[in-house]
């Protein structure tokens, strides 16, 4: 690895602007932003989604680093922009959140763990703002009602016990008893506000107008009243600085924020995008799981609330998932079945049309695998030519950017095509119902929407809050392009179900929880934790 100042001053970083957390990762300073650019063009940023994975992920990231690298390799100069890993995955199912095979970030382990501290401080600072909450009934604050109190706690573990929970047992002296709950701190507001505000004191904005409670006659009870928000933002302080780390291959990469796609919003920090687009001339980004979840709210959030756009959407598959939405079991994988590819190309195609709904170029990015045989990869690749879709096969994870080349010059070209400018699915004035429905209908293939009547309840609180003009964030299953997450390939004529929607005031949307979707994941029958321990002062086993 080069050393980290090394890195920065690749990119141009003053040294006063960096803030080094050892050799090998750093905080650049937000003033980093404010320079001049080192050249009047504007950077292009390319969007990196999939198709609906398999449980162990398509190799995302992998190919997000395997292209970074590659555009260096090809003379770009290249900047990643990419989300922070959460420990719920880490030592649950899909391990960690850096890449694989060579394609990789690093220090990995240290990224997949404290790595800077950022999730621990916003986790405190979350936690800071329930316990501030349960201080006021404590004491007697008049407004507050324990039935009517919406901010719950956070961790960054997956832990289901926590999932419904009764806090302020044990008598008088230990807080006034009500029901709650815990999210995981991908799913924390703190982290959406983070990961959507400009500068520090949009932040503090955000925790300002955050809805904590609501009274007896519906009136918002926000942060900013509760006088805790100001310790708030000192807890952080340095969170606000993005986080600059590197591939393997020496790319430059800006790691921060992490909000999970299927219950957030899943993309990396406005932030850390904007200072990659000022540094470099190519910045290369990610949005969780499926183009059905981080796709469209990287498009319908981030991009439309930031100004930002792409030159093109690199949409990853795989001969492996292609099977499974072809009918194949999860242990039939590995068999190569031709038939069973082409079957499984109606999911890919759907993501592709998705892409061009957002008025993007979709380039097709098959992540190969050591046992995808050759017809199996010649029937993806003649689809793609009969729909005018570009596509390159990429062997990043054993070869790096070397095994990516094809993509890059493919993405490239795609940049050089004509860039038609950002068309979001819904109007922000559309009702609520009316958003949903586009998203539901348009993006996901569904025949209509059905409500609980609790969601029902929740868009009558909506409307009395005054909030039905903030953009919708789906909380979606990440197994299917549907609710439901034993329907593979392409679903239709289904109907989707939405059983809540909870104001997130401060990160400024509305979260509409479909299906069984929780905010708070389980451990599986065997965690990943089972393969990870310190051998001689070495991390091992965690992928």
């Amino acid at each position: 690895m080069k050393p980290i100042t090394e890195v920065a001053a690749s990119l141009d970083v003053a040294p006063e602007h960096v803030l080094p957390f050892g050799h090998d990762k750093a905080k650049i300073l937000s003033a980093a932003r404010r320079g001049k650019r080192h050249r009047e063009a504007p950077a292009k940023l390319v969007l990196v989604t999939a198709l609906t994975p398999t449980p162990a992920g398509e190799g995302k990231t992998t190919t997000t680093i395997g292209l970074g690298d590659a555009l260096a390799r090809l003379g770009q100069r290249v900047c990643l922009a990419l989300r922070e890993p959460s420990l719920g995955p880490c030592f649950g199912i899909k391990g960690g959140g850096t890449g694989g095979g060579v394609s990789r970030l690093q220090p990995t382990d240290d990224i997949n763990l404290h790595f800077t501290g950022d999730f621990h401080a916003i986790t405190a600072a979350h936690n800071l703002l329930a316990a501030a909450i349960d201080n006021e009934l404590q004491f007697g604050n008049p407004a507050l009602d324990a039935r009517r109190v919406l901010w719950p706690r956070v961790m960054d573990v997956n832990d289901r016990s926590l999932r419904d929970v009764i806090v302020g047992l044990g008598g008088r002296t230990m807080g006034v008893p009500r029901q709650t709950s815990f999210d995981i701190t991908a799913a924390s507001e703190v982290m959406a506000m983070l990961c959507l505000a400009e500068d520090a004191e949009d932040l503090r904005a955000r925790l300002d107008r955050t809805i904590v409670a609501v009274t007896a006659k519906n009136e918002p009870i926000r942060a900013g009243s509760l006088g805790v928000t100001g310790a708030m933002l000192a807890l952080l302080r340095d969170v606000v600085h993005p986080n600059l780390v590197q591939s393997q291959e020496g790319t430059p990469a800006l790691v921060h924020g992490g909000p999970f796609a299927n219950i957030a919003h899943g993309c990396n920090s406005v932030m850390a995008t904007k200072m990659a687009l000022h540094l470099a001339d190519w910045v290369v980004t990610e949005a969780g799981f499926g183009c059905d979840l981080g796709a469209e709210k990287f498009y319908d959030i981030k991009c439309r609330g930031a100004g930002l756009d792409t030159v093109a959407t690199v949409v990853v598959a795989t001969i492996r998932a292609l099977k499974m939405h072809g009918g194949k079991g999860l242990e039939q994988l590995r068999t190569p079945d031709p038939a069973a590819v082409e079957a499984g190309i109606a999911n890919l195609a759907k993501h592709c049309e998705n892409v061009a709904a957002f008025g993007k170029i979709p380039v097709v990015a098959l992540n190969r695998f050591a046992d995808d045989t050759d017809e199996e990869l010649a029937v993806l690749r003649k689809w793609c030519a009969s729909e005018g879709i570009r596509f390159a096969a990429c062997e990043h994870f054993v070869r790096g950017g070397a095994g990516a080349e094809e993509l890059a010059r493919a993405v490239m070209d795609a940049a050089e095509s004509g860039v038609e400018p950002l068309r979001p699915v819904y109007p922000l004035d559309a009702a609520p119902t009316e958003k949903i429905a586009l998203v539901a209908k348009r993006i996901y293939g569904a025949a209509g929407v059905a409500y609980t009547a609790e969601a029902q309840r929740d868009l009558a609180q909506v409307k009395a809050l005054g909030l039905e003009g903030l953009p919708i964030c789906m909380a979606k299953t990440q197994n299917s392009l549907s609710d439901d997450p034993s329907l593979r390939g392409r679903p239709q004529g289904f109907t989707l179900t939405v059983r809540g929607v909870q104001v997130n005031a401060g990160a400024g949307f509305l979260v509409v929880l479909t299906g069984d979707m929780l905010r708070m994941p389980g451990l599986p029958r065997r965690p990943q934790y089972y393969e990870i321990d310190l051998k001689d002062g070495e991390i091992i086993g965690l992928r």
